[in-house]
């Protein structure tokens, strides 16, 4: 290595010369300057910056569809989470009863508004298990 930079100081984690390194599907390369990261190395050896916490920006959104983030964000038990989840998707469905079905005649309406009022009971019901699924607070004595 001598031979090809003589006499240039040169810090141990630093290459004589800083290329960037051309994205392909087989090398990881830092989204923070360009350069390939060494083999099982932690941490760029060029700007310092973590493999791991690329990964986290890039994937920062991601954390938010998962179901023990959800569940601490909302506290709520893991029954009650579900609970909580089957409500939104009856109304969803109620909403989409309405949207879908069209009303030609009186007979139509009266059917169309009772599949809604199913949908809207059963959520009401889903509601209520999770309220009743909750766990209470831990008291403090």
């Amino acid at each position: 290595m001598s031979e090809v930079v003589p006499n240039t100081p040169q810090e141990f984690w630093r290459p004589p010369v800083a290329q960037p390194a051309v994205a392909s599907g087989m090398t990881e390369v830092c989204q923070g300057c360009g350069t390939e990261f060494m083999v099982g190395a932690r941490f760029c050896h060029l700007c310092g910056t973590s493999r791991a916490a690329l990964a986290r920006r890039s994937a920062r959104w991601t954390r938010y569809l998962e179901f023990h983030h959800i569940r601490e964000g909302l506290a709520l038990s893991t029954g009650s989470l579900v609970a909580f989840f089957v409500g939104v998707g009856c109304v969803l469905a109620a909403v989409a009863v309405w949207i879908v079905y069209s009303v030609q005649t009186i007979n139509d309406l009266w059917a169309v508004q009772l599949y809604r009022m199913q949908w809207l009971v059963a959520a009401v019901a889903a509601f209520a298990a999770g309220v009743l699924l909750k766990k209470s607070p831990q008291s403090k004595d």
